[in-house]
């Protein structure tokens, strides 16, 4: 039997940055002061197979730490961050004044670019003025998302956001590798957080086509028998609470359940071209193998 309870987005404890360096839908970047407070005030080493946007790794801001995700410009992303932030600041800037004086045909150019050679640089821009950070994929791995209604942050807010990135993070290696590469380096004493694609969620949604959740199981199974502590973020409950998503976890892997609360979503709301969800209020799932 889980130990469950609700946990209010608005708790405070460990400190978030102050502003999210990706506009992605389903990072972690509300919950991440949350979920960071449930993890042990002592490890060796903080993993992250599935880091994303780095949402939950820039809050804790940890002293050692490894990091990966299979998707190549998001890890180009966060190693210049980390080794060239100037370069983040500077072509952000340059984009961002030509997209304020054409919209549409920046976007457009942007977007066709990155999908004929995807990489870092379009990517942020990308994900910071498509329509309300939903970066979606087609099965051909091309990004489909159109452009957002919304004015981009400006470039100086930017900037300040990248220094404070790149503080936090400092203390990180960055791998392009599968996640059951990453998440195999654990030993006694670790700590891992997984954040991976969601059951319930489209498969075009990150990229998600070949995710393989039975092989995380298997792959925190092991983590655990080798003294690691695991967390994991994985779909909760939805339809503002009258659906919860059945998921295939072996009984006492995980310790505690704990749902956090997280409005309605926005990927329903793009889906129904802007309209405000009643009733679609979702509840984000957190697992806790201690």
């Amino acid at each position: 039997m889980f130990y469950q309870e609700f946990v209010h987005q608005q708790m405070l404890l460990p400190t978030k940055p102050k502003g999210q360096l990706l506009k992605w839908v389903g990072n972690k970047y509300r919950y991440a002061h949350t979920i960071t407070s449930f993890f042990p005030d002592r490890y060796n080493t903080y993993i992250e197979p599935f880091v994303g946007t780095g949402a939950v790794l820039a809050t804790l801001a940890p002293q050692k730490a490894i990091a990966g995700d299979v998707l190549v410009p998001l890890i180009e992303i966060l190693r210049l961050l980390q080794n060239e932030p100037q370069t983040l600041i500077d072509y952000y800037a340059k984009v961002i004044r030509s997209f304020n004086q054409d919209r549409e045909k920046t976007y457009s150019e942007i977007l066709k670019r990155y999908n004929t050679s995807p990489n870092g640089l379009d990517l942020l821009i990308l994900s910071r003025t498509c329509y309300g950070g939903v970066v979606r994929f087609t099965r051909e791995g091309t990004m489909s998302t159109p452009i957002g209604p919304h004015k981009p942050m400006g470039p100086e807010t930017f900037a300040a956001i990248v220094m404070e990135w790149k503080e936090r993070i400092k203390n990180t290696i960055f791998l392009n590798k599968p996640f059951t590469e990453t998440i195999s380096m654990a030993r006694e004493g670790d700590l891992v957080y997984c954040d991976p694609p969601y059951i319930d969620s489209q498969s075009i949604l990150y990229g998600a086509q070949s995710f393989d959740f039975a092989e995380l199981i298997a792959q925190i199974q092991q983590c655990k028998s080798k003294g690691v502590k695991v967390a994991l973020s994985i779909d909760g409950k939805k339809k503002s609470g009258t659906k919860t998503i059945k998921l295939e976890i072996p009984p006492g892997l995980f310790e505690r359940e704990v749902y956090l609360s997280g409005g309605s979503s926005m990927l329903k709301r793009f889906q129904n071209e802007g309209r405000e969800m009643i009733g679609e209020d979702i509840h984000e799932r957190l697992l806790l193998s201690w």
